[in-house]
């Protein structure tokens, strides 16, 4: 017989509440609630006090997409990642022969690398 003609607890029992709106004030509201439940949204305007009534994203992560976009599409294209195992592999087995080839490889990577902080600064709207 759990819980059999018993109270609900008043500290945990759900109050509901009624309120009539025009369909103009109802289309308002959930513009305004933007993805929350209206109750949710309702008891965070009325009861929040130092938090933001709306969770909004963060506007201007990302000063320049297009620079994003470029370091992103530079990383996918070059073969840094393949030279610099190459160079690590070699390093670790004892054979790193550092001849010109070797030297072109890690200049290579070295420039992506340059490259794409600068291009990764940018978009952030950092200055080196």
């Amino acid at each position: 017989m759990s819980g059999v003609g018993k109270r609900p607890d008043k500290r945990t029992a759900i109050s509901p509440v009624t309120l009539r709106l025009t369909p103009k004030e109802r289309e308002r509201l959930e513009e305004l609630a933007a993805g929350m439940t209206l109750s949710a949204y309702i008891r965070t305007c009325l009861f929040a006090r130092e938090e933001k009534r709306r969770k909004s994203r963060p506007r201007g992560m990302v000063a320049d997409k297009k620079a994003a976009a470029q370091a992103l599409a530079l990383l996918g294209q070059s073969r840094i990642a393949s030279n610099l195992n190459q160079l690590a592999y070699h390093a670790n087995i004892g054979a790193l022969m550092i001849g010109e080839a070797e030297k072109a490889q890690i200049a290579e990577a070295y420039a992506h690398v340059l490259k794409l902080r600068a291009l990764l600064m940018q978009a952030l709207g950092k200055r080196e």
